[in-house]
């Protein structure tokens, strides 16, 4: 049986966001979209149907986390395009993708980054920590 190696970034993000969204919105964990899945998707209510109050529009985000494995070029450059797959087939209009280093020996400050990326046209925030 293989380890499920991101388990415990991927709870922990989550339940930091799910601080943030707090009742609000919702934070989904594996989100099945197709075949694939991405680790977490943010759903935030953008409007709602007066009579009913149901939510009718969301906002999106898609969060992908990955650890890093070789360089963290090569994990950006792997999560970039997975990262943008899942934000094409849920139309989600922003995307994150967030990178754990887990070199002992690397200082936190090589390992804390923030940069601006893009894949095909579209915008996704890469995050180093």
């Amino acid at each position: 049986m293989q380890q499920y190696k991101e388990v415990g970034p991927q709870l922990l993000m989550q339940a930091f966001l799910q601080r943030i969204v707090n009742g609000g919105g919702r934070v989904e964990r594996e989100y099945g979209l197709g075949r694939k899945r991405t680790d977490l998707l943010v759903l935030w209510p953008v409007s709602k149907d007066e009579k009913d109050g149901i939510v009718t529009e969301w906002q999106k985000t898609v969060i992908e986390l990955k650890i890093a494995y070789g360089t963290i070029e090569q994990t950006v450059a792997k999560g970039l395009e997975q990262t943008w797959e899942y934000m094409d087939r849920c139309g989600a209009k922003e995307g994150h993708l967030v990178i754990f280093d887990r070199a002992p020996k690397k200082a936190w400050k090589a390992k804390i980054f923030r940069r601006e990326e893009s894949y095909l046209g579209t915008p996704i925030t890469v995050w180093g920590m």
